[in-house]
């Protein structure tokens, strides 16, 4: 309004130079009071947030491409408590998880599917269509048939719950948010809406479907509409590849203005003079050429989303020399690969280092087929030309021409690196392996309560845990919550061949151990001596616990055990007993131990792992059931003939939990009493039984005339009674 009213006054007052100035003026008031008018097409952003706001707009998406949504519907959180431990005197403990439901609309044209979805830029969704937390998911791709969703109906009530057809959203029902500080996270989702990609032809027929799209077959991975009008973002995927639009009646043509030239352009007819005017040589020849000054620049770069970053925003310049000037930026909101990148920047650095030529040309008639966008050739010089726009005036039409480069413009080939993308693992959730055992005592604490640990692994790091449980022998189905696992997958599996008997005495150089873990990414390591006797590498194999030196990898989870020192913890009673095909353990920080409270006997008690693979629900039963309270075995048996015919045995007593002599001085006995029970003939089923209090039986000449009749191998056996159960034997020869 102030630029026409100004000019028309310094036109009053001071002719044309003083409208000129009070035009000048008056546009720097509109400016101050209006501002500019500003074009906002789509253009590419960070990874947006998703939002739950109103009037938040929906885009198009075409392709395939990431993007956050928006939250049109929600429950409140939902709170779970599970109650654990108590009786006996312990303290009960309650612990609290939260879940929610909720919809978050996509996309405002129908979809193919979705894929993978992250939740605060972890992976909440497999490219497998997996979960990794608990609840379950449903899309609704938007089509016209699209029905109402259950779960919101039966919240809302199905009178008052759309169906919205036409809209591409998804629900989530009863989400686990416990790894997302029980709060919705926020979520961006891989969006699948066209199952072959897309095209420019696609997306100006979605949103300028009366247009004719000619040569526009140039792909994108996907392509997004978020705001802004259709000239709006045909303007902006034309700063990554120009368009040349032309109207031919009621039909509107569209088409890349650097390819698919006509092969035989319309001939302009010579330029018409403007008749007795010899104001400008432009009038008086009917033509002027002018050469446009090159901009600033001295590269061009092109932002896009990247595919092989899992659509991370990414930059590719055009090739060549940096000069002066100015880095051209491109925002092309579409999903891209890094070549294609690279190609769509190199075109638009060539065009910016090209002069722009233009021509002004008037002439008397036109054909009627040429329009705006229309190519055409000049009798007056050489060259492909395209009509920019046209004006009728009174002595002829006035043609705006551009013109067009025909060359092709390749690029040179080479390998393009996108960048590297540190992606969270996508790995499916797998079943638990489980094995649970009692160990002996290890010397911390008083000793009376069992020692139970649970080993629970699985195959891959998809697996993230299980929840324990505890199940009474012939009491299927009454389960006693424990604990969970955590993450954490202990480095277990099975022996692939049978561990030979060994000295429980020596370093056994001799025998090796092959262990096929659980897991091909679970590794085992070295150990020195010193550190074997710091308690490095302990593992139980079958029911021994031995130690290892060298742990050799012979690939797919296999591993080579040796320098091994044997029987360790009172174990060495095992050492015979080997199998191949037998369990096997590490004993590390990644067991997950277990409250005896809870357990009560182990022998009649199972556990039970549930995690997100199991299909069916993970078992183990005790092995070792009562290894803590048992007594160690005696040990340094001998048995010797008195002068009168009689038989001294003698032995030393071993006290659990006393693995270590640091004063030289007899360890406690870690018992209520000591008593021992010597048992003549098989251990099995013994034929004499002496209960003794010291470690030493004297049995009389007329006791010892009558044993060897009683037995076909004459042999004594020592235990050493405890709490709960003998030890087991020492085997001690008759003597001769």
């Amino acid at each position: 309004m102030a630029t026409l009213l100004l000019s028309a006054i310094g036109t009053v007052f001071g002719g044309p130079l003083g409208g000129a100035i009070g035009a000048l003026a008056g546009r720097q008031v509109d400016q101050m009071i209006f501002g500019g008018r500003t074009v906002s097409g789509p253009r590419l952003k960070e990874l947006s947030v998703q939002t739950s706001s109103y009037g938040s707009a929906l885009p198009l998406h075409f392709g395939q491409m990431r993007a956050a949504g928006t939250v049109i519907w929600s429950t409140d959180l939902v709170e779970h408590q599970e109650k654990t431990g108590g009786g006996k005197g312990r303290p009960s403990v309650t612990t609290y998880s939260y879940t929610a439901s909720f919809a978050v609309a996509l996309s405002s044209r129908p979809i193919d599917r979705i894929g993978r979805i992250w939740a605060d830029g972890n992976l909440l969704r497999g490219a497998a269509g997996d979960l990794k937390v608990g609840g379950t998911m449903r899309v609704h791709t938007g089509f016209g048939d699209q029905g109402i969703d259950p779960l919101i109906a039966q919240a809302e009530g199905a009178s008052a719950c759309p169906a919205h057809r036409h809209c591409a959203y998804v629900v989530f029902e009863d989400l686990e948010l416990a790894d997302f500080g029980n709060r919705l996270p926020s979520l961006t989702f891989e969006i699948f809406a066209d199952p072959f990609g897309c095209s420019v032809a696609s997306i100006l027929g979605e949103v300028l479907p009366e247009a004719q799209a000619t040569d526009l077959d140039i792909a994108f991975a996907g392509f997004a509409i978020d705001q802004g009008t259709v000239g709006d973002s045909l303007a902006t995927i034309s700063e990554a590849i120009p368009l040349s639009c032309s109207s031919h009646g009621t039909e509107i043509v569209v088409r890349a203005a650097d390819r698919a030239f006509p092969a035989s352009p319309v001939l302009l007819p010579r330029p018409a003079t403007a008749g007795g005017d010899q104001s400008s040589p432009a009038r008086v020849e009917g033509w002027s050429r002018k050469r446009e000054p090159l901009p600033r620049v001295r590269q061009c770069g092109l932002r896009y989303y990247d595919v092989a970053r899992d659509y991370q925003p990414g930059l590719q310049r055009s090739i060549g020399r940096a000069g002066q000037g100015e880095l051209a930026i491109i925002d092309l909101p579409a999903a891209l690969a890094a070549e294609a990148a690279r190609n769509f920047a190199n075109g638009a650095g060539r065009r910016a280092a090209r002069p722009t030529d233009t021509i002004t040309y008037r002439v008397t008639e036109v054909d009627t087929s040429l329009a705006p966008g229309s190519f055409v050739r000049l009798p007056v010089t050489d060259g492909l030309w395209r009509i920019d726009q046209w004006e009728w005036q009174k002595d002829g039409v006035l043609l705006d021409l551009t013109a067009c480069s025909t060359a092709a413009g390749t690029s040179p080939t080479s390998v393009i690196d996108p960048g590297r993308s540190n992606a969270p693992s996508d790995l499916l959730a797998v079943p638990t392996r489980l094995q649970a055992f009692e160990l002996p005592w290890s010397g911390i604490g008083d000793g009376t309560t069992p020692a139970l640990f649970v080993a629970a692994s699985a195959a891959t790091a998809g697996w993230n845990g299980a929840a324990l449980f505890a199940e009474l022998s012939g009491d299927e189905g009454t389960l006693t919550s424990l604990r969970s696992t955590g993450r954490a997958r202990a480095r277990s599996g099975m022996t692939q061949n049978a561990l030979a008997p060994a000295s429980a005495l020596l370093l056994d150089t001799h025998s090796t151990l092959d262990v096929q873990l659980f897991g091909s990414d679970l590794t085992l390591g070295d150990a020195s001596l010193a550190q074997l006797l710091q308690g490095a590498n302990r593992a139980l194999v079958g029911g021994e616990i031995i130690q290892f030196t060298s742990a050799v990898a012979l690939g797919g989870g296999v591993w080579r055990l040796s320098g091994l020192l044997r029987g360790r913890g009172g174990t060495e009673w095992a050492i015979g007993t080997h199998l191949a095909n037998e369990p096997f353990v590490l004993l590390d920080a990644r067991l997950t131990t277990l409250d005896p409270a809870l357990i009560g006997d182990a022998d009649a008690v199972a556990i039970v792992a549930v995690g997100r693979g199991d299909v069916t629900p993970a078992t183990a039963i005790f092995a070792g059931a009562g290894s803590t309270l048992r007594p160690l075995s005696p040990c340094h048996g001998l048995s010797t003939r008195t002068a009168v015919g009689g038989i001294e045995l003698t032995w030393v007593r071993r006290a659990r939990g006393a693995w270590n002599w640091p004063d030289a001085v007899d360890a406690p006995l870690n018992e209520e009493s000591e008593l021992y029970e010597v048992a003549y003939g098989d251990a099995t089923a013994p034929l004499v039984r002496w209960r003794v209090q010291s470690p030493a039986l004297s049995i009389p000449a007329t006791q010892v005339a009558a044993l060897p009749a009683l037995a076909t191998t004459p042999s004594f056996h020592v235990r050493q009674l405890g709490r709960a159960q003998p030890s087991p034997p020492l085997a001690i020869a008759f003597p001769a």
